[in-house]
């Protein structure tokens, strides 16, 4: 991992390559979007067979409940009991960001109230590469629960025991073998054997994002989310579990960028030697990859800068494991943040209750992660007595002509 100093053109440098599209993405996803969304089934099962080796006319589109129980036997208690205790965490954070129905009297005999109800169809992106993504099946699908949602489905391209095991946990049934760009588009779309969904939820690869910025237009998605972010901000603490939480991060892809920010040059180089240790230590994968080629250690002159740089790069994940209380009034853009030395950052992946869907490419910038809110309709009811209407008539018809809309001024008028 380089060791950088923090300087404008070093942060426009990193700014701009977060920004960069990727247009191979683009075009490879919009092709398979298109065909899915015109061919529908065969399009879908073509794509799946030349991409993840799958041949759905032979195994079906969905997982039955005979794989389902088959799956419960090859996984531990102590898996069952980590994703009870897991969804217990996430379900107790969902009631709480659950928004309630209210009501208030804007004017006497004006009633203004608010109905909050659940999405009718979502579905549940997750994951799978060489392991299927438990964590995210768990932090998509309960809110969605929480939030009173009739339908949940899921769909994995590689479902592996851990991850039938989960859903049967969690109630969830309608499991779809399928993944990828094609996946987004039958969701956003349908198709003979996929019932379209309202919102797709959950993170993916490019080719995964880049279908769900181009269906977004016709079916809701959650947020954009691109390559793993993490960022350490921190002038003294312990070089080895910095270096552990970058390379936590990581470790999500070749491109995840893991950056530990200070005002310390001596403990940029322990941090930097520690990092090394720790991956000699590890299995080849995608940490070696993402910490050499998208990832610093970046020296700024002061904190005050360093905290300014942060708020422009909007992180995903922020750690701040030293002097939080002091940091944390200067930060007011990140996905999510970890106070004090003890906040390893795959607590938040993982147990916490607090969700792993969270925005990246610099979204934090103007929303936070996934809430229960993302998966509700917040809507507003007007109840409108002769009182309350002979109260507001004049000003609406003041206002009304003021835009030239007679129409408007008529619709009050005729009833006066």
């Amino acid at each position: 991992m380089r060791i950088l100093k923090l300087t404008p053109r070093i942060e426009k440098s990193l700014l701009a390559r977060r920004a960069r599209q990727d247009i191979e993405a683009q075009s490879v996803a919009g092709e398979i979007v298109a065909d899915v969304r015109k061919r529908g089934d065969a399009a879908l099962f073509a794509w799946t067979k030349k991409l993840d080796d799958t041949n759905l006319a032979r195994g079906g589109v969905w997982i039955s409940k005979k794989e389902i129980r088959a799956a419960e036997r090859q996984v531990s208690s102590e898996f069952v009991n980590a994703v009870q205790r897991a969804a217990k965490n996430v379900r107790r954070v969902a009631e709480k960001q659950l928004p309630r129905a209210w009501s208030c009297e804007t004017e006497p005999g004006v009633r203004i109230s608010q109905r909050v109800t659940p999405i009718e169809a979502i579905g549940c992106y997750i994951p799978g590469g060489h392991f299927s993504l438990v964590s995210t099946l768990v932090m998509t699908a309960v809110p969605a629960q929480v939030a009173g949602v009739p339908r949940i489905v899921a769909v994995c391209p590689k479902a592996n025991a851990a991850y039938l095991a989960a859903a049967h946990v969690l109630g969830i049934t309608e499991l779809a073998r399928i993944g990828g760009a094609q996946a987004i588009a039958a969701l956003a779309y349908g198709t003979k054997s996929i019932p379209r969904v309202e919102k797709i939820f959950g993170p993916g690869n490019k080719y995964v994002t880049a279908a769900k910025q181009i269906v977004s237009g016709d079916c809701a998605i959650d947020l954009p989310a691109g390559p793993t972010e993490a960022i350490v901000l921190a002038a003294e603490g312990k070089a080895s579990w910095i270096a552990a939480d970058l390379l936590a991060q990581a470790e999500h892809a070749k491109d995840a960028g893991s950056f530990f920010v200070t005002t310390s040059r001596d403990l940029a180089r322990q941090v930097q030697r520690e990092v090394l240790w720790q991956l000699s230590e590890l299995p080849f994968g995608m940490a070696h990859s993402s910490s050499k080629l998208a990832g610093a250690i970046l020296v700024a002159d002061s904190l005050e800068y360093a905290c300014e740089f942060v708020n422009r790069f909007a992180p995903e994940h922020l750690s701040l494991p030293e002097n939080s209380a002091e940091l944390l009034r200067k930060i007011h853009s990140a996905g999510t943040i970890f106070i004090g030395p003890w906040g390893a950052q795959p607590l938040g992946d993982y147990a916490t209750g607090s969700n792993h869907v969270l925005p990246t490419g610099g979204w934090a910038r103007k929303r936070g992660g996934l809430s229960t809110a993302d998966f509700v309709k917040c809507v507003s009811v007007q109840t409108i007595s002769r009182n309350g209407f002979r109260r507001l008539a004049g000003t609406v018809e003041t206002l009304a002509e003021s835009e030239g809309l007679l129409a408007h001024r008529n619709a009050v008028r005729i009833r006066l």
